[in-house]
């Protein structure tokens, strides 16, 4: 059985309460880590080799660089307010300093840097909403730092399903570097569930079954997806988001739906 839930932790002396590294995940690409902070707490990292995207999950924050500051960013008390959030990129070689104005949650998003862009805000403004699918495979999308904003490595997306839906939705896959019909990305998915002692189901697996894990996501769960196929379902009652990460050895996001359920979404198109 492949071990691709890394549940939430109690938090170490930076707040830190989830960490994934391409190490422990045992590939190339992604780290990502959240950390809940209390008013007043700080945390400032080196991003070295890494570009990241510090995502303001929840509460209010300031976040300085080697040459920015902003201060009193962010807006959403509760990621389930479904309004976009406040992001900050930062390129490798340089590093980050966050200072929590409120309790704060925040998920810091890396992979490979090649300090091609500076150090910038991504407000909410900036961040394309989008409602992907139609009926019970509808979604709601902020797209945070998707491929046509510049970054060296890094897509990251966040995702609203309704409770009963289903997301990530027909199945989709891209794990072979093949170009231009699909693109190898790893990927993350860092969910949450409203209410929260709730439950969503995740599947990742790929056609010849070599990898097929059906799993229950707490609250507060990640989830690896290496390879395969990946979708999420929200139980009736419960409502679900997740935070994805995705890198690659080309900035780009081409995928392929499983054969046997792409019809799905023509059949929900057609009725929307």
């Amino acid at each position: 059985m492949a071990d691709l839930i890394v549940p939430t932790k109690t938090g170490d002396s930076d707040g830190n309460v989830l960490s994934i590294t391409p190490e422990s995940a045992g590939w190339e690409y992604i780290g990502f880590d959240v950390y809940s902070l209390k008013k007043g707490q700080k945390l400032k990292k080196n991003t070295e080799n890494q570009e990241v995207c510090i995502v303001i999950l929840t509460g209010k924050s300031n976040v300085s660089t080697k040459e920015e500051k902003w201060e009193n960013i962010g807006q959403r008390m509760d990621i389930f307010e479904k309004i976009p959030p406040y992001s900050v990129y930062v390129s490798n070689d340089d590093h980050y300093e966050v200072e929590a104005v409120t309790d704060l949650e925040i998920a810091v998003c890396a992979a490979p840097g090649k300090g091609t862009y500076p150090a910038r805000l991504i407000p909410p403004q900036d961040v394309d909403v989008e409602h992907r699918g139609a009926g019970n495979i509808a979604r709601k999308v902020h797209n945070i730092l998707p491929e046509q904003k510049p970054a060296d490595s890094l897509l990251v997306v966040e995702v609203f399903t309704p409770e009963g839906n289903w997301s990530s939705y027909p199945p989709h896959k891209h794990d072979q570097d093949n170009l231009p019909h699909e693109s190898y990305l790893e990927e993350t998915y860092y969910h949450k569930v409203n209410p929260g002692h709730g439950f969503a189901i995740q599947r990742v697996y790929t056609d010849d079954q070599s990898l097929d894990e059906t799993m229950i996501i707490k609250d507060g769960d990640a989830v690896l997806v290496p390879k395969g196929y990946h979708p999420v379902s929200a139980p009736p009652g419960y409502k679900v988001y997740y935070l994805n990460v995705m890198a690659g050895p080309v900035r780009t996001w081409k995928f392929n739906n499983s054969k046997d359920h792409e019809w799905i979404m023509e059949e929900k198109l057609a009725l929307k």
